[in-house]
């Protein structure tokens, strides 16, 4: 990969102005010295003549004038000689030698990190760029991509306007052609014994510094189209290193994306991950522990060898498939840590990164013969004065729209209730979790009302058997239009219409999210408070 490099060409270059300077003024001062040797003596001259007393004139000490009085045997005090004698130094002394930084070299042994893959650039620093780790000389890669970009043309060229407005294309008579030459050269194609000998000699000699030999394995036609994409995904990456670097002291310079199982993820924002991770383009992460690795290789070794296969802490709830663990942060930091560095590239407003002893994260996955997958996660504190029930909520990206969210949302009003407690959620919310908060406190109030039969109902009364806080009971019939104050009281009014549409639009679910829902039953947590207070 390519680094920036600081080049020491312009300090010495200073560094020799400076000496220059340093010898010019040393003439001007020995030009001063004499002027103002000769001044003095004419003045130490006319003033024995003068028969009043004058005041003598302070002269400026200067390292010159001490110099000229000595050269012409003026009296001097012992004090005054002994400044004589001490050298004069102009300019900065004890300058520190600037470092002089290597330029970046190719890994690749006896590359002299000339040419690149692509034909494009002088200079390769990486191995996908070497062109002698893909067997090749710069000049053979030069030609290649005049090649490329000459075949390109011609083909551009040779396509009719005529053409262009046909639905479906026939082949032309020399596409034919072609066509019935490749097949023939596939059909043909044999690898003979010393293509195979010289495969085997080739591997053994350079083992995996250099990149297997293709030559004999398929047809030439074949083989210059893989090294055409070969290219091609070389130019690529070398854009897409260059342009992220080129940020550096930027806002947008951050992880672009990361790769997290099977899901390559695209992240929003950025995350403070140490210098040496932050830097990069892409992060790789395992999806049991949540380490995260600079490159594929090292998460494949990764992954040969660890052993988790769910987040650590209790599972407390399962049903089918799906499964919550309770994972304690001051018994399991690191993971804890690494759960909200990645929470921190989705989420805007999330400042919790390596403090998390306090707090309790409850991890949702989704489990299969490989194990349990994150699919999101809500954290809380231990002993919140509040009474809120979750400090931060996230669901993965790839599990977004699946019902997820109100999935979790729901779980941690379940934990309130168990507890006995009216909860809510820390402020402020991000913009997503603002909108899944309101979504899902309108579903319970409308689900609430369709089955209450009474002619009152109170807040209050709401509030507990909900656990949602008052206040956002109050926000959300506002918000529905079913709050009115009339003669001096505020009335709930039963709009049918909306309990009508609430109703449909359950019917309509589809079975998948529906079948999301969660069962008390399923649950087997007891309050950290009860268990500290019977321990």
């Amino acid at each position: 990969m390519t680094r920036m490099i600081a080049m020491p060409v312009p300090e010495l270059q200073e560094m020799a102005h400076i000496e220059q300077g340093v010898k010019r003024g040393r003439h001007t001062l020995n030009g001063l010295a004499n002027r103002v040797t000769r001044n003095g003596t004419h003045r130490a001259r006319s003033e024995k003549r003068t028969t009043h007393t004058k005041r003598p004139r302070k002269q400026r000490k200067t390292a010159s004038s001490d110099e000229s009085d000595s050269d012409q045997g003026s009296s001097r005090t012992a004090k005054e000689k002994g400044k004589k004698d001490t050298p004069v130094q102009i300019g900065v002394s004890n300058t520190r030698s600037t470092p002089v930084c290597l330029e970046p070299e190719c890994p690749i042994p006896g590359c002299n990190s000339t040419g690149h893959l692509t034909g494009k650039y002088d200079k390769h620093y990486t191995i996908s760029g070497c062109p002698l780790y893909h067997n090749a000389m710069a000049a053979e890669c030069k030609a290649r991509r005049e090649e490329y970009f000459s075949e390109h043309r011609s083909r551009e060229l040779t396509t009719t306007d005529s053409r262009i407005g046909l639905r479906k294309q026939s082949p032309t008579r020399e596409q034919k052609v072609k066509r019935n030459e490749v097949l023939d050269a596939r059909r043909k194609l044999g690898i003979p014994e010393a293509v195979k000998m010289e495969h085997s000699q080739h591997q053994q000699q350079y083992e995996k510094s250099r990149e297997p030999l293709l030559k004999g394995l398929t047809s030439k036609y074949d083989l210059r189209l893989f090294q055409q994409a070969q290219m091609k995904a070389c130019d690529e990456l070398e854009y897409e290193i260059t342009q992220h670097y080129q940020l550096s002291n930027k806002q947008e310079y951050r992880i672009k994306k990361i790769e997290i199982g099977r899901y390559e993820l695209e992240t929003w924002y950025s995350s403070p991950y140490p210098e040496e991770y932050a830097r990069l383009p892409k992060l790789y992460l395992c999806e049991f522990c949540l380490k995260f690795m600079k490159s594929a290789t090292i998460l494949r070794r990764h992954s040969a060898k660890c052993v988790w296969r769910h987040p650590p802490g209790d599972e407390i709830y399962r049903k089918a498939n799906i499964s919550v663990f309770e994972v304690d942060g001051k018994k399991n930091k690191i993971y804890c840590q690494n759960l909200c560095l990645l929470a921190k590239l989705f989420l805007d407003h999330k400042t919790l990164y390596y403090d998390v002893e306090p707090f309790l994260f409850y991890v949702m996955t989704e489990a299969d013969t490989q194990g349990c997958h994150v699919v999101g996660y809500f954290s809380k504190e231990k002993n919140s004065f509040l009474n809120y029930n979750v400090s931060c909520i996230l669901t993965m990206p790839q599990c977004m729209r699946q019902g997820y969210g109100k999935m979790l949302i729901d779980f941690s009003y379940l934990l309130s209730k168990v507890e006995e407690k009216i909860g809510s959620p820390e402020r402020p919310l991000s913009d997503l979790g603002l909108i899944s908060y309101r979504s899902y406190w309108k579903d319970v109030l409308l689900n609430y009302l369709t089955t209450y039969n009474g002619n009152e109902i109170s807040i209050k009364d709401l509030s507990q058997e909900t656990a949602v806080n008052a206040n956002d009971i109050v926000s959300t019939l506002q918000a529905l239009g079913m709050l009115k104050y009339w003669k001096g009281k505020h009335l709930v009014l039963k709009r049918q219409d909306l309990l009508e549409e609430y109703l449909e639009k359950k019917a309509r679910k589809f079975p998948e999210k529906d079948s999301r829902k969660l069962d008390p039953s399923c649950l087997k947590w007891t309050p950290i408070q009860n268990i500290t207070t019977t321990s």
